[in-house]
């Protein structure tokens, strides 16, 4: 996978010229007509040509070095043509005409140190993307019996890579969900992250309450961190309808109904992952076309001029309607609406829908046994 990364980042400075290369090479030679233009007015004695050695630099700003290096040649070749053209070439000219080519030098090596340390923060981004997407996979669009959607938001465009997790299984014990944040950023954060969805995705499936889970995943926590880190986190189960969930310090989901937007808090509080929590499950009963919202607290810490995002307000009108995919994408859109794009802290959504309780299904009559049934 790094090969074929880095492969491709080095290929993509050989095809095309960039649209910042294009930039740089006509703000170059724009102003090298100026120049030029200027020099012409003023007679056959050269006094400007000196300012060329900026086109070059200007070049090496948004431009390929071979871009730098191919402006820095047409400023030499104009500057060395006036200086031809004076009747005496004087010695200030030819310094000015080996500056020219000086500076071409410099540029089309800043230029080159820029696109390599480019390329290594392309290389280093496609890796996060990467490594965010081995840690949480994608969910949906169905699992078991429920519509799935899952959304991880970034607060920042230059890395897609934090701390907050999700998960939906389907298990012997019914679906299965867990959304949580680590405390921190960067890659202690995602450490943290992938040992919680590790032990999950296997406790998931072995143990048969959620409290159990629970403390499975404390205990994996509490192996894997300081005495000041910790993971906050909601678990989630839906079995025939029955909802039970279980929280470790993280904010209450919200369950969408008829129109309805309502907080799914704790019957007590309980201290997240890494402090021994003591959770008491709070269980509802679904009905078809509930949703449910599970966010981790970047959602609500997002907010502009002070005032903070109305999750609760907009819920469904967000989250109502079409796929749980498309209430996703419209509450994203409405959140970094709100916040003008600029978000404090990562941001994982997931949403479910319950359909109802699952018909049975018939198994069907092979074609060659269709007669003899019918018979």
């Amino acid at each position: 996978m790094l090969s074929l990364v880095r492969t491709h980042a080095f290929q993509s400075g050989r095809g095309p010229l960039s649209p910042g290369s294009r930039a740089g090479l006509g703000a170059a030679l724009a102003l090298l007509a100026i120049i030029s233009g200027v020099e012409l007015a003023d007679g056959r004695t050269a006094h400007y040509i000196a300012l060329m050695v900026a086109a070059p630099s200007l070049a090496a700003a948004l431009a390929s070095w071979r871009v730098v290096l191919g402006v820095g040649a047409v400023a030499t070749a104009i500057g060395s043509t006036f200086a031809l053209m004076e009747p005496t070439t004087s010695l200030v000219t030819a310094v000015n005409v080996a500056g020219i080519a000086l500076a071409t030098a410099i540029a089309g090596a800043v230029a080159g140190v820029r696109e390599r340390q480019a390329e290594q923060i392309a290389e280093l981004s496609k890796l996060a993307t990467v490594a965010q997407q081995a840690v949480l996979r994608p969910l949906g669009p169905q699992v078991g019996t429920l519509a799935v959607a899952g959304r991880y938001i970034s607060s920042t465009a230059t890395a897609e890579i934090g701390g907050d997790l999700y998960e939906a299984i389907d298990t012997p014990y019914g679906v299965r969900m867990i959304i949580g944040d680590v405390r921190g950023k960067g890659l202690d954060a995602v450490r943290l992250a992938s040992i919680v969805l590790g032990s999950y995705r296997h406790v998931a499936y072995e143990r048969a309450d959620l409290r159990a889970v629970v403390t499975d995943l404390d205990r994996a926590v509490a192996r894997n961190v300081g005495d000041e880190d910790f993971v906050t986190a909601a678990l989630v189960e839906e079995r025939g309808g029955t909802l039970t969930i279980v929280n470790c310090g993280h904010p209450a989901p919200l369950l969408l109904r008829r129109g309805a937007v309502i907080p799914l808090e704790p019957p007590a509080p309980a201290p997240p992952l890494g402090f021994m929590p003591v959770v008491r499950p709070r269980v509802e009963r679904l009905e078809p076309g509930d949703r449910l919202l599970l966010f981790t607290d970047g959602l609500g810490e997002a907010r502009r001029d002070g005032e903070f995002f109305p999750t609760a307000d907009r819920a469904w009108r967000l989250l109502g309607h079409g796929t749980v995919g498309d209430g996703l994408a419209s509450l994203e859109t409405a959140l970094v609406e709100w916040v003008h794009g600029r978000l404090d802290d990562d941001i994982a959504l997931v949403l479910m829908e319950y359909a109802g309780p699952s018909s049975a299904v018939t198994a069907p009559v092979p074609s060659w046994e269709v007669g003899a049934a019918e018979g």
